[in-house]
């Protein structure tokens, strides 16, 4: 999402960090090829001084450009990390974020293609639709809230292109924010209707519930995850815009989806949100 850049990168910040050229290119090499071919590839973190989130941000940057040049449209954001337990797990502190893109949205599909996917986990959490352009202003509670249009619930179908999920934050913020697809339900609510925090989840994978949560469990609030974003995507020099989607963060653990799967995720007061996913080809 980011613009080109050549001999280095803000951090956000305030300072500059020197980004290895050649580092970049080999890291989006092996994740671009995983991708291609359906081989995951060894973690990318080794290319890379020790959180260097600059650097993997650049990486995700570099596939993003990739894919515009072949004809992608970027459809809004995706915030990853919102979660205690996992930041607690990979030993950070704060979220991640990755693109979307117009052929991530499975909507409307019948099945979820798993042939698309490697590894795929889903969970499940509230989607923004913007109304307005988050590029100016203080980014204050009251400026995100009248940005946003309405709300609906979605599964996020992540997926890592590294082996094994064996990831930090720099091999998954590299990977797009272990990015795959992602499915919006059709009943939208706008925020005078509910409150974003109050909502309450529960996830189940052929009809074994495997994931609860609540609003409270994305970053105290998934409307702190939508402004946390704003401000980020902002100092990077791509921020929110009008008609884009925000997939605001898991409201609980991920589980895993294997070819076959249908998982129904029930957010209350929306409702639920199902998928279905397909046999692979061959098996």
């Amino acid at each position: 999402m980011r613009p080109q850049i050549e001999d280095s990168v803000k951090t956000g910040t305030g300072n500059t960090h020197t980004v290895d050229s050649d580092a970049v290119g080999r890291a989006a090499d092996l994740l671009d090829t995983a991708a291609t071919t359906g081989r995951p590839c060894p973690p990318i973190r080794e290319l890379f001084a020790a959180g260097d989130l600059a650097g993997a941000y650049e990486v995700q940057a570099e596939l993003t450009r990739r894919r515009l040049a072949v004809g992608a449209r970027v459809t809004g954001r995706k915030i990853g990390l919102t979660s205690p337990a996992v930041q607690a797990q990979l030993g950070v502190d704060q979220p991640d974020f990755g693109v979307l893109f117009e052929d991530m949205d499975v909507s409307a599909s019948a099945e979820v293609p798993s042939d698309r996917l490697l590894q795929p986990k889903a969970e499940a959490e509230i989607a923004f639709v913007l109304s307005a352009d988050l590029a100016d202003g203080d980014l204050g509670p009251e400026q995100i809230r009248s940005a946003v249009d309405y709300a609906v619930a979605a599964l996020e179908i992540v997926d890592s292109r590294v082996a094994g999920w064996d990831i930090t934050i720099t091999d998954t913020i590299a990977d797009n924010a272990s990015s795959g697809l992602f499915i919006l339900a059709d009943t939208r609510l706008t925020l005078a209707e509910f409150e974003p925090r109050e909502v309450r989840m529960r996830m189940s994978v052929d009809g074994v519930e495997v994931s609860t949560g609540t609003g409270a469990a994305c970053l105290g609030d998934p409307l702190e995850a939508l402004a946390w974003l704003a401000r980020t995507a902002r100092e990077y020099g791509e921020p929110l815009r009008a008609g884009q989607v925000v997939l605001s963060g898991a409201l609980g653990p991920m589980a895993p989806t294997p070819p076959g799967s249908h998982v129904e995720a029930v957010i209350e007061p929306f409702g639920t949100v199902t998928a279905r996913f397909s046999a692979k080809e061959g098996s």
